[in-house]
């Protein structure tokens, strides 16, 4: 399915290759003012342009199909949409027989017996995740609206901090000659890079949450393994915290607010926001469209053959995943807070 959310609901649609792509979403309030504006800083983030991502750019200009009028919110579905515009399909004609490794070629071709768009990946395209930035800015939009209604102004907004931390194997700083001298190394081979982004989440009011099955990690993950390309995520101090004895892991309280001294829970305890920062970390894959050639199994001549891929690929398309990472929670927080304010 392509629909996510119990009271803020979303659905995004699509091709990477087709008219262009979007998302629907139901149940935001009325009158929250909003415009082109709003949403030019997080597309932005998105965008490529840096070393080692694609040369596939889009003006990215949001349209709005329904549910704003004069500037504001109506309560009706909204739906938004970007246009494509710089497609190039000849190069991925063959990925039904001969698909990509690592890739969705292979298992959407199976499921969708052959019916699947394969151009630019179709609607397994990492373009889909541009309908999901645009929901974010929605959603941000909506927490804080409702947070002003229900306080008076005495909640801070809550604020997003969403960054690398590590490519490949090495640490990420925006500054470093390092991370530079390796994207181009991995780039002249032919290969791609990896990497973690780690997102923090200020302001969060105290009971978020449901125990078990809408637990905050169970539906922040949910939303986070939408994203194409996630392989793992860890909250607090993660796999590694779990190598603590029970007397350094736990995260003692020092104020009446229930701030902790420590945060090894992430924000979370029994599934509930606790008032102290959220914390998680996800893991991305080398990107599968690679150009180094790839010995693979061609399902029209039944032989193993070398894959050449052509076309226009990131070597490191993580560099663009963190404002996707920020979207897809601010998603799925705004939903929770939209159950417990009315």
């Amino acid at each position: 399915m392509n629909s996510f959310g119990r009271v803020l609901r979303i659905s995004i649609y699509g091709e990477s290759h087709g008219l262009g792509v979007g998302i629907i979403l139901d149940g935001v309030p009325q009158g929250i003012q909003l415009d082109i504006e709003d949403f030019k800083e997080d597309i932005s983030r998105r965008k490529p342009g840096k070393l080692g991502t694609t040369k596939r750019i889009e003006e990215d200009i949001p349209e709005f199909l329904s549910g704003i009028y004069h500037g504001f919110t109506t309560g009706a579905p909204i739906n938004i949409f970007f246009k494509n515009k710089n497609n190039d399909s000849k190069v991925y004609t063959d990925f039904k027989n001969h698909p990509r490794p690592g890739h969705a070629d292979f298992t959407s071709t199976f499921k969708y017996e052959r019916y699947n768009d394969i151009r630019g990946s179709g609607h397994f395209s990492g373009r889909m995740t541009l309908g999901l930035v645009a929901g974010g800015v929605v959603a941000k939009k909506i927490t804080n609206f409702l947070l002003k209604k229900i306080s008076d102004n005495s909640l801070e907004d809550i604020e997003y901090k969403t960054e690398i931390i590590k490519i490949g194997k090495l640490v990420y700083s925006n500054n470093s000659l390092e991370i530079d001298k390796e994207i181009k190394r991995v780039q002249s081979l032919g290969d791609s890079l990896g990497g973690v982004i780690q997102c923090e989440i200020f302001n969060v009011p105290i009971g978020l949450g449901e125990p078990f099955f809408d637990s905050v990690e169970s539906l922040i993950s949910h939303g986070i393994f939408s994203i194409p390309g996630v392989k793992g995520i860890e909250f607090g101090s993660g796999f590694l915290g779990c190598e603590n004895l029970g007397s350094e892991f736990n995260d003692c309280f020092i104020n009446r607010e229930g701030r902790t001294l420590t945060n090894n829970n992430g924000g979370i305890n029994g599934g509930i926001s606790n008032g102290n920062k959220i914390i998680f970390s996800v893991a991305i894959k080398p990107t599968s469209s690679i150009f180094k050639n790839q010995e693979t199994y061609n399902f029209k001549s039944g032989k193993i053959e070398t894959l050449k891929i052509q076309g226009r690929h990131d070597v490191a398309f993580v560099l663009r995943v963190p404002i996707v990472i920020e979207a897809m929670t601010a998603l799925v927080l705004t939903d929770l807070l939209m159950k417990i304010v009315k």
